[in-house]
């Protein structure tokens, strides 16, 4: 039977080739695989989830609070459909661990990113692979935000209204953009058909193009091999097969990090749909985004509120502090790669103290990303007696200028401390050779 399926499928090339890659022997490798792992069940959670929900603006009568007969309570059947959800068995359980998996794959993402940037493996030839990262962070991180939009309560709605209110802040196209994005004007039937299309297939189809593609390039190239490796076989790959020994260790990892998951779902609740109600015109003042797009709300809250004409279009503080800047943002960290003038490929991970101004730069990055998450709070802080209200903008754009460069220095500071270390322990051992000498 093997010889039959091997004349017919080629299964001992597909070993050779595949399932005998080497994969590195160390932790901070799993990172990827868990972000993977979340994705996968996220499809499988989704699925499910899709089985009962019903992806419509049409009002139905709401089965368990159906008012009168002359009077009766009316509600959009996408918000019935995510109550009845929340009342099968182990429907609410469902929507806490997909809830839960969106916000571990984004952070997961987040972190192994963290981890190619600091160890250098964003080097020649793997550019490509960096910017296919970025690509899934982003869509990432716009399939939760559509997925926050599909239960369409109260909560749900104001999401979506600020959302179309920022489309169609661009300059010039902005209206018909907005429209052609919803499926008209806001708030409009086709507008849960639409984003649920968006949730369900587009961007989940697109993150499953991505991820193939970053995996094969991966297989391609290998990956950056840990510091030890060259200490074992230069330029050799050393690590362990995929089969039969990777494949048993990213199972087990897989079990127990859904195990877990599932175990902080069964704890900890998720967004209340009961509680906020269908849509109303009831404004409701402490929305926010989730953490990993808090920074972006954090620009928005503390940028000064103006609005230019140029031509007939309008360039206004919303689209500069929610399009213009992350977008900045964005293109710095896709430009990661270009700022690497090395003509040789990158085969080890680097000590992020050997690059003091790289390392310095993205702990310089990440507290402003952290100050501006926390300036998403600033109406909180306010009215908590932490800000002033008079110069409470003024303060937190001197903190998202002012910690991060204290932290560049500082971070410059501390590694010429530890090189100053190690050099007097090398001396000192020099020293001490000579003397037994």
């Amino acid at each position: 039977m093997n010889q039959w399926l091997d004349d017919r499928l080629h299964i001992s090339r597909l070993n050779d080739k595949f399932l005998r890659k080497a994969f590195p022997v160390h932790h901070s490798f799993f990172l990827g695989e868990i972000t993977l792992f979340s994705l996968i069940v996220l499809i499988i959670t989704g699925i499910l989830l899709a089985l009962a929900y019903e992806p419509s603006n049409s009002l139905v009568v709401n089965s368990f609070d159906p008012g009168t007969k002359a009077d009766p309570n009316l509600v959009p059947a996408a918000y019935h459909s995510a109550l009845k959800i929340n009342a099968m068995p182990f429907g609410d359980m469902l929507r806490r661990i997909h809830h839960w998996m969106a916000n571990i794959m984004v952070a997961a993402a987040v972190i192994h990113m963290m981890r190619i940037y600091f160890t250098g493996a964003f080097k020649k030839p793997r550019e490509i692979n960096w910017w296919i990262g970025m690509l899934l962070l982003i869509f990432a991180a716009l399939t939760a935000v559509t997925g926050y939009i599909l239960p369409y309560d109260n909560y749900a709605y104001n999401t979506v209204k600020v959302i179309y209110a920022i489309t169609k802040s661009v300059p010039w196209v902005g209206d018909w953009l907005a429209q052609a994005a919803f499926a008209g004007r806001f708030p409009g039937d086709g507008i849960i058909p639409r984003i649920y299309g968006y949730h369900i297939m587009l961007l989940p189809g697109i993150l499953l193009a991505l991820t193939g593609a970053h995996m094969l390039i991966m297989i391609k190239q290998k990956h950056t091999q840990p510091q030890y490796a060259k200490r074992l076989a230069y330029k050799k790959i050393v690590g362990v097969p995929l089969m039969t020994q990777q494949t048993p260790i990213m199972l087990m990892l897989a079990l127990l990090f859904t195990g877990l998951v599932v175990l902080f779902a069964a704890f900890i609740p998720v967004h209340p749909v009961e509680y906020y109600g269908p849509p109303s015109t009831q404004p409701i003042s402490s929305i926010k985004p989730d953490w990993y797009l808090l920074w972006v709300f954090g620009a928005l809250a503390i940028i000064p509120g103006f609005e230019w004409e140029v031509l007939g279009g309008v360039i206004s503080a919303e689209f500069v502090g929610a399009m213009v800047f992350p977008g900045i943002i964005m293109a710095a960290m896709f430009a990661v790669p270009m700022l690497d003038r090395s003509k040789d490929n990158m085969y080890y991970a680097e000590n992020p103290t050997n690059h003091p101004v790289r390392l310095a730069a993205g702990v310089a990055f990440l507290m402003m990303m952290i100050v501006l998450s926390v300036a998403g709070y600033k109406v909180e802080l306010v009215q908590g007696g932490i800000l002033p209200e008079a110069s409470a903008n003024t303060i937190l754009w001197i903190l998202t200028i002012g910690l991060p460069a204290i932290s560049y220095f500082a971070t410059i500071g501390i590694v010429r401390l530890i090189r100053a270390i190690r050099e007097a322990d090398e001396r000192d051992a020099l020293a001490h050779a000579h003397a037994d000498d």
